[in-house]
């Protein structure tokens, strides 16, 4: 903005030698501002207000010098002042000329905008006010475009972003099912091994209480010593041998019976 900087002068009115303490504070004020000493300049024209608070030679001026000293609140301040009251409209189109410059220095594009576009409605003639209103207008432009960019950016950065946490929320959602299914995988392998270990306890206490049975069978039954027989056994053995020789003496003795018949029926017949 350096160019655009170098369009605005300073009013400086060719004063009548005059032994004025205001005009001589005007010009020494000129003088330190031609030397850029913005700072010093502004101290003389305050003292030339001071001298005579009506003069728009030295308000301007001290406008000019704040705006150098990039003062621009003040300078904004002094030149919208003026132009409240002024009529003339030579001197409105170079108030809002300033106006214009101060408010483009503040980043106040649109606003610098109006300025320069109110300081051509009093002075149309200005080259200076349309080569700044133009300039103003293309980095509004500028301005706009980059804001442009800049959202579409964000917007692509926040949609790059949302599908991100898009991806790592499904991520983690895959992720809690595939735990949630291995959890479920090992209570029911830990349900199998529960269930093997009951049946593996009920067959160990079924086979245990089958054996203690067996056991309580066993003593239960009469225990002989081999070889011996218990009294019982031998007294229906000896009545099962004295009926055999019963038996065997009443065979014999029939036997005998019928032998001594046939002996007597052989004898009768030899006679």
């Amino acid at each position: 903005m350096k160019y655009i900087l170098l369009l605005i002068g300073v009013l400086v009115f060719v004063l009548p030698s005059a032994a004025q303490k205001e005009r001589k504070l005007i010009r020494e004020g000129n003088g330190l501002y031609d030397e850029q000493e913005f700072e010093k300049a502004e101290v003389e024209y305050r003292k030339a207000l001071d001298k005579k608070a009506e003069s728009y030679e030295a308000a301007f001026n001290l406008g000019d010098a704040l705006y150098k000293q990039k003062k621009y609140d003040e300078a904004l301040r002094q030149f919208a002042a003026l132009a409240e009251q002024e009529k003339d409209k030579e001197r409105l189109g170079e108030l809002y000329h300033n106006i214009g410059n101060t408010l483009l220095s503040m980043q106040k594009t649109d606003e610098s905008i109006e300025a320069y576009k109110e300081s051509l409605r009093n002075r149309p003639a200005s080259e200076e006010t349309k080569y700044n209103l133009e300039f103003a207008r293309r980095k509004q432009q500028q301005e706009q475009q980059n804001k442009d960019n800049k959202d579409n950016k964000d917007n692509k950065d926040n949609k790059d972003n949302q599908d991100k946490q898009d991806s790592k929320d499904q991520q983690n959602q895959d992720q809690n099912k595939d735990q949630k299914d291995q959890d479920k995988q090992n209570q029911d392998q830990n349900q199998d091994k529960q269930d093997q270990n009951k049946d593996r306890q009920e067959n160990n206490k079924e086979n245990k209480d089958q054996q203690n049975k067996d056991r309580q069978d066993q003593q239960q039954q009469p225990q002989q010593q081999p070889g011996k027989i218990s009294k019982e056994d031998a007294q229906r053995l000896l009545e099962a041998l004295q009926n055999d020789e019963k038996k065997v003496q009443e065979k014999v003795r029939k036997e005998k019976v019928q032998q001594q018949k046939a002996k007597k029926l052989k004898i009768e017949k030899d006679w």
